[in-house]
C-alpha cells in the first residue's frame, strides 16, 4: 500500500526517529555499563526495559514496513547502492529484532531476573545454563559492535543523500508530503 507520495507514512516516521533516539541512547547506555562499575545499576534498569521497548516497536515497525511499501529509490541510484541500501535497512530490522531477544535469552540463560519496572518481571526464555549464558553475552556484545557500524553506515548514507545528491531520499523519512 505505497501512499505515492514519495514519503514515508507518519507512523514510519515517527517509529524511525524515535527508534534512532532509542537505539543510539542503548549504545551509548551499554558501553557505559561495561566501563562504570558505579552506574552500571543505574544503566542496568535502564537497559532492560528500553530493549524491550525497541523489540516491540521493532515488530511495530516491520508490520507497518510490510503494509506500507517505502517510497521508490531514485531511479538513476547506482545498482550496487540500491542493494546496499536494501541490504543495510534489513540489516537494521534483524538487528532491532535480535539484540533485545538475545539480551533477554541471555539473562534467561544467567538465571538473572528481567524487571521492567512496577514489579513486571518477564519469563525466561531459555533454561539457566552458564555455557550459554557466556556465548549470548559474547553475541550480545559482537551485534552491538555490528549494530553500530550499521548506524554508522545508515548515518552517513542519508547524509550523502542529503547533502551530496540532494535526490530527496532523506526528505522521504525527514517529512510528510509537502
Amino acid at each position: 500500500m505505497n501512499t505515492g507520495n514519495g514519503h514515508f507514512n507518519l507512523l514510519a516516521r515517527v517509529l524511525h526517529w524515535s527508534m534512532a533516539l532509542m537505539i543510539i541512547a542503548m549504545l551509548f547506555v551499554g558501553v557505559t555499563m561495561v566501563a562504570s562499575l558505579h552506574l552500571r545499576p543505574m544503566l542496568i534498569d535502564l537497559h532492560r526495559p528500553l530493549g524491550i521497548a525497541i523489540l516491540l516497536l521493532a515488530v511495530l515497525r516491520l508490520y507497518n514496513r510490510l503494509r506500507h511499501r517505502p517510497p521508490p529509490l531514485p531511479a538513476d541510484l547506482p545498482a550496487w547502492q540500491v542493494l546496499a541500501a536494501k541490504a543495510s535497512h534489513w540489516m537494521l530490522y534483524a538487528l532491532m529484532l535480535a539484540m533485545p531477544l538475545i539480551g533477554w535469552a541471555m539473562l534467561s540463560a544467567g538465571g538473572y531476573p528481567i524487571v521492567l519496572g512496577g514489579g513486571l518481571h518477564l519469563p525466561p526464555i531459555v533454561p539457566h545454563t552458564p555455557a550459554l549464558y557466556a556465548a549470548l553475552r559474547n553475541a550480545h556484545s559482537l551485534l552491538a559492535y555490528v549494530l553500530f557500524a550499521t548506524v554508522l553506515m545508515h548515518v552517513g548514507a542519508a547524509l550523502f543523500h542529503l547533502w551530496v545528491r540532494r535526490d530527496g531520499v532523506f526528505q522521504a523519512m525527514a517529512r510528510g508530503k509537502d
